[in-house]
């Protein structure tokens, strides 16, 4: 079967990053395929490069690039929830004129249209969060 996810919550303030991460990580363990996952609403937190949790907790964004990593996955970040929460590629740096990009290896920047297609190629899109 073939799964889009969309992540809603933020990655410490809300377990939905958390269980997509396991979700997926079991899915691709029984054989199936993560067609993409779509960060939103504050969910676009998980894609920050800038993260610094202390050494003994988890480190939520690495673990994404990482999975990305390892199973080729497409972490999508909205584009419109990203630059509301200061959220930039190198991209939308130079062209709202930034000095600095902070978006996590693996991670894109991208529009609504990439949830809905995600929403059409998957056989099951799964949402994390509110």
């Amino acid at each position: 079967m073939k799964f889009g996810v969309l992540i809603n919550e933020g990655p410490y303030q809300h377990q939905a990053s958390d269980s997509a991460y396991k979700f997926i990580e079991a899915a691709i363990a029984e054989g199936h395929e993560i067609y993409r996952v779509f960060f939103y609403h504050d969910g676009v937190n998980n894609g920050t490069r800038l993260a610094t949790p202390p050494q003994d907790d988890r480190h939520i964004p690495n673990r994404w690039t990482e999975l990305a990593e390892k199973h080729n996955l497409d972490l999508v970040l909205c584009v419109a929830a990203a630059q509301r929460r200061g959220m930039v590629d190198q991209g939308e740096m130079e062209r709202n004129k930034k000095d600095a990009n902070n978006i996590a290896d693996k991670f894109r920047i991208s529009g609504l249209g990439q949830l809905i297609e995600a929403g059409i190629q998957a056989d099951r899109m799964i949402t994390f969060g509110d």
